[in-house]
Formats: structure tokens, C-alpha cells, sequence
């Protein structure tokens, strides 16, 4: 068995180097890379970033979307002992600044040309960045090399060869592959330091989970800057002699189902949301008589399915209905989506709709969710695909100890835990202890068979339902530095946007709307924050207060709420902080109309 990610490609390569390793759309079709032609190109890079004084241990960032060369960049840096500092392309320039600046990155790999603006407005302010693009630069743009160039220079380099061969083979399992960046409750991204033994043994337990297969295809949608992105979409196929197609983008996502037909397929729950919500809609203006068959159909699936998740033989007759459903409806729909040959869906990155779950598991579409983190590489728990058990995060994976603290918490202990925090020893010691369990600040509870089920998170990070992660204090503190707002509460935990409940200062709203002469009742806090006049100076300060998220950070929808918080109604402590759990009940009506 490889103990290295290097080892554990080069074996792929030797056992499956004529099968398509990657496929990318190229004009009107998909085309593919092979195993060999891949090493080939992973070789060239590496012996180019050599050739560019890349040394061992060095950090090289990578802000790209998933694409191949996406792929054949992370495998040329852990094959010259280099760390990928992976970065998400829709992350903001200055939140690239401060990754850059804080993982020490000298050199950043870039896909297109809105990611190459960001890296030269960055270079104006840390000047030694080198710059390494995958698209040709726009006519007249200075000191920036192409992805091809490096290549090129890395083939013409004859003294590189060898310093390469050498480099990969004396990777060793303690070495760093990567630094991945994810939101902390104090604002600043950390990074998690992950090792070769961390990835290698996540990949090593998900193949006796997920069971890829050489010449399958696996189409890639989560970004392989995510950390189960990166195992189930990228070391786990390519270990396994299986194909990573490349998804063009969420808008492209159906036609490209359609186009690749796959085996397998990662996605975060607000992706299947949308397909569920997508079908049941298209199913309402279909005639009456389809609907009743569809309904019939469903109800005998999910019948079957509560069968099968509470352990119980299901009988002949309903046995043969769901046969007949699948017949008569349910295989319509996997073909005209694209997804005949699927084996299963994987979901991880945020909890999944129990109602969804379901329905996927009646339609016969196995959705196999799981639970981790980017600090446990990500593997932790998995439901088995044959004993699936919905409105669960499944077993914990062989290898990997799971226990409850007496607060609740979840502890995870295993070869799947992470080096630490980047250049964070406080941080670190904090998050795992002395006899090596981690602390994930979730809270969760063990049933009686074992499953895990998520009850609460025990710090405040949101988790949306697309899996990307928002820290709102910091949100929180920004907005209440208007003089027009004294408390704020972010909200988006499980839920596609983020909103924000605003209690303002009644004071300053009434000079304000005194100064302007609104027509206002002074006495009704309720007229006063429902006038439009008010509701635009709200949105005029969370744009001002907020001008640099992330567009999965940015504030959609905001209430001002009529009320204020205090210790008396129980919505804060005894030091004025706010009571998240007492403000989303109080105001939880409020909160739903924000998400109608």
C-alpha cells in the first residue's frame, strides 16, 4: 500500500496508464487526459517549478476553479515536496492577501483572467510574488509566466530530471501536502496543515467505502479547494484508475450530467435540495393522471425505504410496487437526468434534509452522507450505503475513534487528524489535546446502533446549506459600528443565504427621523422601523460597514427588528452578550419570513 501521495499516483500510472484520468469540456464535447499523459504533464510542471527555484517545503498557492490543471498542479507540487496553499476563486481579493501573506506563499498558480487581476493588484502590495497563470495573460501584461512556459522550461531543463525522481521518492507520510484555509469564530482564516499520511489514509478507508472503479467516471462539482472535494473528487479516483470529468459550472451542471452520464458524484445538500425542489416542480404542471402515478410511485419507494432503514424484510407485494415504480417512473426520470448509471450521490460539507434524503432513496438514487471536517481530512463518519439510516452522519470509519465529551462535544481521535493550525500553537493545543482527541465544536449524540447524529454546533460558525462556511461575530461587530445599530445576529445555519435580525438604536432612528422630518409616529418603534426611509439607511450601512465578503457571505435579506434585547426578556447575559438560542426563538417568526 502507497504511504504517500506521490507513490500512491505513480501506482495508478503504472496500473492504468491508457485510462482517461481527467475529461474537460473543450469547445462542444468533453475530452480526456490518460493516466500517462497526466504523469506526463505532472513531471514537466514539477521539473519547471524546480527550474524556478521552487525548494522543498516551499508554499505555492493555487486560486483556480476544478479543472485538470487544477489536478496536475497539486500533484507537481506534492511531488517536489512543495504545499499547496489551495484557495477558492470567488474568495475576495483581500481575503487572498491575507492568505498569501499569512501562509508565506511567493508564488501563486492562477485559471483565468478575472483570478490573474486579483494576483497583480495583490503583487502591488507584497512585490515578490511570482505569478503563474493557466490562461495566456492579456496582450501587454508584464512578468507573468504561463502554466505552458514553466512546462516548456521544466522539458529544456535536463538537470531537473533527476533532482525530480529524487524529490518524489523521498516524500515521506509526516510531509505536508497541503494548507487549507477555513473560517475561525475570531474572523481570520486558519490553516489546517494536512499531511500525505492524513490524505493517504482517508483514501485508503473511503475505498473500502465508496468502491470506485478503474474506467468509471466520477463528475466533479464541490471545488477540489475544499477538503472533500479534494478526497472524493480527486486522490480517491486517481488512486482508484477512475475518471474526474469537470463539471463547467452549476448553471452547465444538468446538461453536463446528461453529457457524462456518471457512476458516481459528490454534492453538497443545497445542491440536492435543488434537484428535489426541481423535480417536484416540474412534476406539478405535468397532467393530473402523471401526478397521481408519480404520487403512487413515491409513496411506495418511501414506504420501502422506511423498510430498509429500520432493519425490516420488505414484503413480496410492496417489494414488486416499488419494482413497477421504478419501471413505469422512476427510470424515465434517471435517464432523461442523466443519471441511469449513478451508484450513489455523496453528500457531505452540511446536514441533509431528512424530506430529501428520502426522496432520492425512493426514486432509487442512493445519497451515502457523511461527516468531517477540513482539521479530520475530512473522513469521520460515513452511512454505509447498504445500511443507510436517514437524518444520520452514519458509522465512524475504520481507523478513526469517535467519542462524546460531557458537554456534548464531539472528539475525534485517528491517523485522519491534522498537523495542527499553520503558524497558531495556541490555536493547536486548544483544538487537540494531550492524548490527541480533536474538538470539533459540534455537538452530537451516538443512537443505539451506533450512528451519529449532529444535534447543535457548540460555537456559533454558520454552516450553509451549499457547505460553505461563515463566522458571524465578526459580521456582527463590523454592522454595530453604525451609530443606527446596536445589536445584530447573523443567521444561515443549514439554510442557501445568509440574513441578519438588526435591533437598532431607538434613539439615534428618532433624531435622525426628527432631522429629516420623516412622517413618523415618535412613539411606535414599529412604524419607525417598517418606514422605507429607515429600512434604505439600514441597507446603506450593511453596505458600507460590509463591502468586501465573499458572495456566499453577503447579507441578502435583513429585518429590523422593533424590539430591544436585554437581560430582563432573557436575550442577554448578565455582561450584555447576546443569547444566540433565546434571539433566533424569541424572533424565529421573523426569521422564517426572511427565507419565504
Amino acid at each position: 500500500m502507497a504511504d504517500t501521495l506521490t507513490r500512491m499516483f505513480r501506482e495508478s500510472v503504472d496500473k492504468f496508464p491508457e485510462q482517461p484520468a481527467l475529461m474537460a469540456k473543450i469547445g462542444d464535447a468533453y475530452t480526456s487526459v490518460t493516466y500517462r499523459n497526466m504523469a506526463q504533464r505532472v513531471d514537466s510542471l514539477g521539473r519547471g517549478l524546480i527550474a524556478l527555484g521552487i525548494q522543498r517545503k516551499d508554499h505555492v498557492s493555487l486560486l483556480s476553479e476544478s479543472r485538470p490543471e487544477w489536478a496536475i498542479s497539486d500533484m507537481a507540487l506534492v511531488h517536489i515536496g512543495a504545499v499547496n496553499v489551495a484557495l477558492f476563486p470567488n474568495v475576495p481579493a483581500n481575503q487572498v492577501e491575507y492568505i498569501l501573506s499569512d501562509s508565506g506563499s511567493r508564488t501563486v498558480i492562477v485559471s483565468d483572467r478575472a483570478q490573474l487581476k486579483k494576483a497583480i493588484g495583490i503583487r502591488d502590495h507584497l512585490k515578490y510574488l511570482r505569478i503563474i497563470a493557466m490562461e495566456p495573460p492579456p496582450d501587454g501584461t508584464a512578468d507573468i509566466l504561463t502554466l505552458d512556459e514553466v512546462m516548456k522550461l521544466g522539458e529544456s531543463s535536463p538537470g531537473t530530471d533527476s533532482e525530480f525522481e529524487e524529490r518524489w521518492k523521498a516524500a515521506k507520510p509526516e510531509d505536508w501536502a497541503s494548507i487549507i484555509y477555513t473560517s475561525g469564530t475570531t474572523g481570520d482564516p486558519k490553516g489546517v496543515i494536512l499531511s500525505h499520511s492524513n490524505f493517504v489514509f482517508n483514501v485508503e478507508t473511503g475505498k473500502k467505502i465508496l468502491r470506485f472503479r478503474p474506467g468509471e467516471i466520477l463528475l466533479s462539482f464541490v471545488p477540489l479547494n475544499h477538503v472533500m472535494g479534494r478526497l472524493v473528487d480527486h486522490y480517491l479516483p486517481l488512486s482508484s484508475g477512475s475518471t474526474v470529468a469537470y463539471v463547467e459550472s452549476l448553471l452547465r451542471l444538468k446538461q453536463n450530467l446528461q453529457e457524462i452520464r456518471p457512476h458516481y458524484m459528490l454534492l453538497v445538500p443545497r445542491v440536492l435540495e435543488m434537484f428535489h425542489e426541481g423535480l417536484l416542480a416540474n412534476m406539478a404542471k405535468e397532467s393530473r393522471r402523471t401526478q397521481a402515478v408519480f404520487r403512487w410511485a413515491l409513496s411506495a419507494g418511501e414506504e420501502c425505504c422506511r423498510l430498509i432503514e429500520s432493519r425490516q424484510t420488505i414484503p413480496l407485494f410492496k417489494s414488486f410496487q416499488w419494482f413497477l415504480a421504478d419501471r413505469i417512473v422512476f427510470r424515465k426520470i434517471r435517464n432523461k437526468l442523466g443519471l441511469e448509471r449513478l451508484k450513489f450521490f455523496f453528500s457531505g460539507g452540511a446536514p441533509l434534509p431528512r424530506s430529501t434524503a428520502e426522496f432520492f432513496g425512493a426514486i432509487r438514487l442512493r445519497v451515502m452522507e457523511g461527516y468531517g471536517l477540513t482539521e479530520t481530512a475530512p473522513l469521520v463518519t460515513v452511512n454505509p450505503s447498504n445500511l443507510l439510516k436517514f437524518g444520520t452522519v452514519g458509522l465512524p470509519v475504520n481507523g478513526v475513534h469517535v467519542k462524546i465529551a460531557g458537554d456534548g462535544e464531539i472528539l475525534v481521535q485517528g491517523p485522519n487528524v491534522m498537523q495542527g493550525y499553520y503558524n497558531r500553537p495556541e490555536d493547536t493545543a486548544e483544538a487537540i489535546d494531550d492524548e490527541g482527541w480533536f474538538h470539533t465544536g459540534d455537538i452530537g449524540e451516538f443512537d443505539r446502533e451506533g450512528y451519529l447524529r449532529i444535534t447543535d454546533r457548540k460555537k456559533n460558525l454558520i454552516v450553509l446549506s451549499n457547505g460553505k462556511k461563515v463566522a458571524p461575530q465578526p459580521l456582527e461587530n463590523r454592522l454595530t459600528e453604525s451609530p443606527f445599530i446596536t445589536h445584530a445576529t447573523v443567521i444561515g445555519d443549514q439554510r442557501n443565504t445568509i440574513t441578519v435580525l438588526l435591533f437598532p438604536s431607538f434613539k439615534h432612528l428618532r433624531d435622525l427621523a426628527k432631522e429629516k422630518k420623516m412622517d413618523i409616529g415618535m412613539n411606535s418603534k414599529e412604524a419607525l422601523v417598517s418606514h422605507p426611509d429607515i429600512e434604505r439607511l439600514m441597507r446603506q450601512e450593511i453596505d458600507r460597514l460590509l463591502p468586501d465578503l465573499a458572495d456566499f457571505e453577503k447579507i441578502r435579506k435583513f429585518s429590523i427588528v422593533g424590539d430591544e434585547l436585554s437581560v430582563e426578556n432573557g436575550t442577554l447575559t448578565p455582561t450584555l452578550k447576546i443569547k444566540r438560542r433565546a434571539v433566533l426563538e424569541r424572533y424565529k417568526d421573523v426569521v422564517e419570513a426572511m427565507y419565504r
